[in-house]
């Protein structure tokens, strides 16, 4: 690696200011002799629970998990559609399949990203049984409508929050507007661990206490299994290396924030930018920009030493794997936004320096 390159991510840079920290509480985790569902986790899960504002929250094993088990504690009818955004990350779509239900791809709103509350009506059916919104890139959707027309269809709300830790809309929080919200903490994540892991978080006491058998084997006491359930828990070494940069989430919000700012006050108007208003607090876990020619931009990017990602390059009614469900379905909107948009570097060790040297060359390309 040219150590001049400026890297999209890296890991270990990312993790450095919690490295001593991390082996404290590694070695202290050891010691206890008890890895799976102890101390750690009960106060991992009362810390999380407190920081997005709702009443509870379920350690689990991975984002994936904690979407599926938020969709099996519904106990919805047996393949009741689900409405989900047509560009998400494919993990939204296979909970609901894994779940037992049939994703019902909604087309998102092109300036946010996020699913359009206006387009859940074109999709709805008497099968419809839930909302699966997604907070794409750090942003919220817009809740309050969802929430709505939730309300008014007798329909349940599963957020993904997977990549909005502390994001709010109108100031509520990501996983706190839903009936049970997924949260992922694989490592690239803004409270990201060393490995994988995830939470559920709720207000409902009764979707708390299933969840708790759910992602133990359906088991709360040992051998007796009241549901069948999944085995998926948060490891304790984990949940205490969240414990230790949950502290620090709100600094890497904060410097993310910055480094977005930076980009919106000095990119070109030829490029379109990620949409910003004071009704949404955006925690830019990913910072996407859109260009029509996003295949050269990105490329001439790399010759000068700045790496990008794409989030995501195929839209997932076009993945190879999910013709059963989507062979013949086109989504125009998210065809065209998995053809332009760019991820531009925006982790947690960037400099200012960084962001404005890929602005400088950014401005450049589009202005030739």
């Amino acid at each position: 690696m040219n150590q001049n390159m400026i890297e999209y991510e890296n890991l270990f840079k990312t993790n450095q200011p919690f490295l001593t920290k991390y082996e404290e509480v590694f070695k202290e985790t050891l010691a206890s002799g008890w890895y799976v569902l102890g101390q750690q986790v009960k106060q991992f899960e009362e810390e999380y629970a407190a920081f997005c504002g709702t009443k509870f929250a379920i350690g689990v094993a991975s984002g994936l998990d904690a979407l599926v088990l938020s969709i099996m504690a519904l106990d919805l009818p047996e393949k009741s559609e689900i409405l989900v955004p047509s560009n998400t990350y494919i993990a939204s779509i296979l909970s609901i399949i894994n779940a037992g239900h049939v994703p019902i791809l909604v087309e998102p709103n092109p300036l946010t990203y996020n699913l359009d509350p206006k387009n859940l009506s074109k999709a709805l059916t008497p099968k419809t049984k839930a909302i699966l919104p997604v907070h794409l890139y750090g942003k919220l959707c817009e809740m309050t409508e969802i929430m709505d027309f939730a309300e008014q269809h007798n329909l349940k709300v599963v957020e993904d929050c997977a990549q909005a830790h502390g994001a709010h809309f109108k100031g509520k929080k990501a996983g706190a507007w839903g009936h049970a919200n997924a949260h992922s903490f694989y490592p690239t994540k803004n409270l990201g661990g060393i490995g994988d892991g995830g939470a559920i978080t709720t207000n409902d006491e009764n979707l708390y206490e299933r969840l708790l058998y759910l992602r133990n084997y359906g088991s709360k006491v040992k051998y007796h299994n009241k549901f069948k359930g999944l085995n998926s828990r948060l490891d304790e070494i984990q949940a205490a290396f969240l414990r230790v940069k949950l502290q620090s989430l709100n600094d890497i919000t904060t410097h993310k924030r910055n480094l977005a700012r930076i980009y919106q006050n000095t990119l070109s108007n030829k490029i379109l930018l990620p949409q910003v208003n004071d009704d949404y607090f955006d925690v830019f876990h990913i910072y996407a920009i859109r260009h029509e020619k996003r295949d050269e931009l990105r490329e001439f990017l790399k010759n000068n030493g700045v790496l990008t990602e794409i989030h995501y390059p195929i839209p997932p009614h076009q993945q190879e794997g999910y013709q059963k469900e989507f062979k013949g379905q086109h989504f125009p909107l998210s065809e065209a936004l998995h053809q332009s948009v760019l991820s531009l570097p925006i982790a947690y060790f960037h400099t200012e320096e960084d962001v404005m040297a890929v602005t400088t060359l950014v401005n450049q390309f589009v202005n030739n």
